[in-house]
């Protein structure tokens, strides 16, 4: 809209013209179009540019977080942005970028010789209860925690059943 050599509008000509031709676009103002003659200039196109915006952290800064990660690779990623005065997603980049992941340690309990017939012996103890009306199923809580503990109550009733 603004043309070329003799054929040049100004940005106030081409903001009517604008405003003319596109009517159900909201309008668009001088300083926009100055923007855009800017960047045509500039860059040859008005498409928009993604923007990358890299992280900037100086390697000591990146050699402690990584010492940091390999003393105590337990520690999170949130921790150690804090620790370093760092953005956590800085953090997060730099991490990926070096190829290392803190992790969580999980604790988890240790499967025995007998487990799977404790967990029959279990069962057929609990289908006893429910089928001599009890057990409700009602009282039962399924949950897909982690981490579940059952209270001495739901342990008496069942060892009462047999």
């Amino acid at each position: 809209m603004i043309g070329y050599g003799d054929r040049a509008r100004s940005q106030c000509e081409v903001v009517r013209l604008f405003r003319e031709t596109h009517p159900d676009l909201p309008p668009l103002n001088q300083g926009t179009i100055s923007k855009i003659e800017a960047q045509y200039r500039e860059m040859g196109h008005v498409r928009k540019v993604p923007s990358k915006r890299q992280a900037v952290v100086d390697d000591d800064t990146k050699l402690n977080l990584l010492l940091a990660l390999e003393e105590k690779p337990i520690t999170s990623a949130r921790q150690l942005a804090r620790d370093s005065n760092l953005n956590h997603k800085t953090v997060l980049k730099v991490v990926k970028y070096e190829k290392k992941r803190p992790y969580k340690m999980q604790a988890v309990q240790e499967l025995l010789e007998d487990d799977p017939d404790r967990r029959v012996e279990f069962c057929d103890l609990l289908m006893t209860c429910i089928d001599q009306n009890q057990l409700s199923l009602e009282w039962i809580v399924f949950s897909d925690e982690a981490t579940f503990t059952l209270n001495g109550h739901i342990l008496l009733c069942i060892l009462n059943c047999s």
